[in-house]
């Protein structure tokens, strides 16, 4: 680009607080959320404080380009590239929320140590901690003026040299005057080459995913209506997370009196927290339902080809199908249906992604609804169990989807991927290795909990409440045989959270069992089932205790040898979630 079309200038933070303050400098809709970490703004704050260089900011002078929330920009400055140092400045310096990657308002408070000169994310123990400048949003923020700062500092903190720590309290405050390079391109130049250029510059470096690349691409695209696309992705992810945005995201007058707005507004009711979509989720299953492509990076490039026009009505019509209310409901209820009824278990973001694809190209076949609940179900958990989605996931994504064309397609590809997949040497070799590891978020773990829901299993030693209720309220994840326990036996601490050790289990009944062996409380519990009753929980017969111990698999007689308690009931997990599969 020649170098009349944009110019380099330095400009003071102090300066760029100014546009921030004043709103004099605005991200536009082709910009994506605040990713920054709390430890990256920290970082970018100490690098200002030692004057090591910290980027470029981009802007551009334009009044006609979609801002975020759907306003059109008046202001002098849009900004191009930068808006996470921006954003960094705006939180950490004037101590302003921002809106983070889940759509919750953060407080990013950083804090100083002006005697080690050291910069940190503050935790509530350097909060207490009168060494340290708890937030130094207060230094910037000050009205009573730096003297008076570093006095209330020496006052909090007796011995410490005054001279030293006015020093370098006066470094901090000073960082205002600190530089950071901002290149401004010209206002002739149009919104394709600025998001060309915002996407040339963030393909160094970090680069923008191809699913960053797709949002820009329809923010520019209004002759399409792309911006009223990227608009609703942005927006229906925004709901589907927090449904009390509704108030603020009506504002967005622009966008509210469109038919689009009208599609999602049912999400201000929604309160079910199974399935929520980030942005690249929507976009994969949208571009892989109707393009049968696995791969983020050929829409990329049909975005920018001779069809392009065709591409964007697709593309509205695919988004559609996504955010269709009946359709997206269905699909929840076909994952509650197979016993996934919280988020926490759908760690296996591509199996679900691949679940909805199959269960829209279906929809659009007027497959039987019966039909499509059972080829779904099975489709998500048999990529589940082999793990379907781990290593290429595009590509196999891409194949997958090309094999979804008819019902008879489907049911045959899903045939042959379970001899596959899920042989007997599968199941008695390869998956019982899989359920040999650690951790209460493991993929196989929340499967085994699913067909625990699925059978209308109680909580572990209780007599009325569900595991499912459990999901709804207070549950506990307890260890059969304790921490301590295992530790006075000297087993690995690596070994403590194995999954076979693991059961759900209500709080009041976890509590009073605590550090207690389980040769010890399994025989209190048979005692209390002789008398009725029972020390832990409700169940004070032993026919109920013996029908509660086996939904858990839990094995007879071995709670004197870890080892061997946790390889029987491996065997038992394994064979419950093999029938859990086939009964789907």
């Amino acid at each position: 680009m020649p170098n009349s079309r944009y110019s380099l200038h330095q400009y003071s933070v102090d300066t760029l607080l100014n546009w921030i303050r004043t709103e004099e400098i605005v991200i536009p809709e082709i910009q994506r959320p605040f990713v920054w970490s709390s430890n990256k703004v920290c970082g970018f704050i100490d690098s200002l404080y030692h004057g090591y260089p910290v980027g470029y900011l981009i802007t551009w002078p334009k009044s006609d380009v979609s801002l975020r929330g759907g306003e059109s920009s008046t202001r002098e400055r849009v900004l191009i590239d930068g808006q996470q140092r921006t954003m960094a400045l705006r939180a950490a310096l004037l101590g302003k929320k921002v809106l983070a990657k889940k759509y919750r308002e953060q407080r990013i408070q950083i804090a100083f140590h002006p005697d080690r000169e050291e910069f940190a994310v503050a935790t509530r123990s350097i909060q207490r901690d009168s060494s340290w400048i708890s937030d130094i949003s207060t230094v910037f923020n000050s009205n009573s003026g730096l003297i008076q700062l570093v006095d209330e500092y020496c006052e909090r903190n007796d011995g410490v040299n005054r001279y030293e720590m006015g020093e370098r309290i006066g470094r901090l405050y000073e960082i205002r005057n600190n530089s950071l390079g901002v290149i401004e391109l010209s206002a002739d130049i149009d919104i394709e080459t600025v998001v060309e250029i915002f996407v040339r510059i963030n393909g160094t470096g970090v680069r923008l995913s191809a699913a960053d690349l797709i949002m820009s691409k329809l923010a520019a695209s209004e002759q399409y209506n792309g911006h009223l696309l990227r608009q609703s992705i942005d927006y229906f992810c925004h709901l589907a997370t927090v449904p009390e945005a509704y108030d603020r995201l009506i504002e967005d007058r622009a966008f509210a009196d469109t038919d689009y707005f009208r599609s999602i507004e049912w999400l201000r009711d929604w309160s079910d927290n199974v399935y929520i979509p980030a942005y690249t989720d929507m976009l994969r299953v949208v571009f892989a339902s109707k393009f049968k492509r696995g791969d983020l990076t050929n829409l990329v490039d049909l975005l920018s080809g001779d069809s392009a026009e065709e591409v964007f009505h697709r593309l509205e019509d695919s988004m559609r199908n996504y955010i269709n209310e009946t359709n997206f409901k269905r699909f929840v209820m076909i994952l509650r249906s197979a016993g996934f009824v919280s988020a926490s278990m759908l760690t296996a973001k591509n199996a679900v992604n691949s679940a909805y694809i199959l269960f829209l190209i279906l929809r659009t076949q007027n497959v039987n609804a019966g039909q499509i609940e059972r080829l779904v179900r099975r489709w998500f958990v048999m990529s589940v169990l082999t793990e379907r989605y781990s290593g290429e996931p595009q590509a196999t994504l891409s194949e997958d989807v090309r094999n979804m064309s008819t019902e008879e397609r489907v049911e045959d590809y899903l045939k042959s991927l379970e001899r596959s997949g899920l042989s007997d040497a599968f199941w008695n070799e390869e998956f019982m290795q899989k359920v040999n590891v650690s951790g209460p978020n493991n993929v196989y773990f929340n499967v085994f909990l699913a067909s625990q829901i699925k059978a209308n299993t109680k909580g572990f030693l209780s007599r009325d409440i569900t595991i499912s209720n459990l999901f709804e309220g207070q549950k506990d994840i307890h260890h059969i045989f304790p921490k301590n326990h295992l530790r006075e036996l000297n087993i690995p601490k690596k070994e403590y959270n194995q999954i076979a050790n693991l059961v759900v289990i209500q709080r009041d009944i976890n509590i009073p069992i605590g550090d207690t062996a389980p040769t010890v409380y399994f025989s209190r519990l048979q005692a209390g089932c002789g008398n009725g009753e029972p020390p832990y929980g409700g169940i004070d017969n032993s026919e109920e205790l013996q029908e509660n111990l086996e939904a858990h698999c839990i094995p007879e007689d071995v709670f004197d040898n870890y080892d061997e308690f946790l390889k029987e009931r491996r065997k038992l997990m394994v064979n419950k979630i093999r029938n859990y599969y086939f009964s789907l």
